[in-house]
């Protein structure tokens, strides 16, 4: 078992991960009848592309001898209706100047890498993502 959702009350969960404890709740969004105070759902899941994606860069850079440490994500999700779901994550990933000094080479296969990990393999093909990438 990877975790335990528990109802709270209120359009509220509790996520407890099994192997290290940690909490996180999560609300309903306001535009459907949530509190908003916490993640939503479909935020997590929006989200954790973008861990995803520097995750496994971090993986890649360390064996190319690459520091990405200040490397983020920014992303949005965009809601569709009929059905409700995530109709398009935008995942912008935005690089330090310290890695100013890579060639087009490491570039590519980090934003490869960051394209092919195991969430975004997951996501339905219907889901629109958009990608960008700055390298500051």
């Amino acid at each position: 078992m990877t975790s335990i959702v528990l109802y709270k009350g209120n359009l509220r969960t509790e996520l407890t991960h099994l192997q290290s404890g940690t909490l996180i709740e999560n609300d309903a969004p306001t535009d459907n009848q949530g509190k908003g105070e916490r993640f939503s759902p479909t935020d997590l899941v929006a989200t954790a592309l973008g861990s995803c994606m520097i995750t496994t860069m971090g993986i890649k850079a360390n064996t190319m001898n690459i520091d990405l440490t200040g490397t983020k994500a920014e992303i949005t999700k965009i809601m569709k209706s009929d059905p409700r779901r995530i109709g398009k994550i935008i995942t912008h990933i935005i690089f330090p100047t310290s890695l100013q000094q890579l060639d087009e080479k490491q570039k590519q296969i980090l934003e490869n890498t960051a394209r092919t990990c195991p969430v975004a393999k997951s996501l339905h093909p219907d889901l629109e993502t958009d990608i960008q990438f700055t390298w500051e």
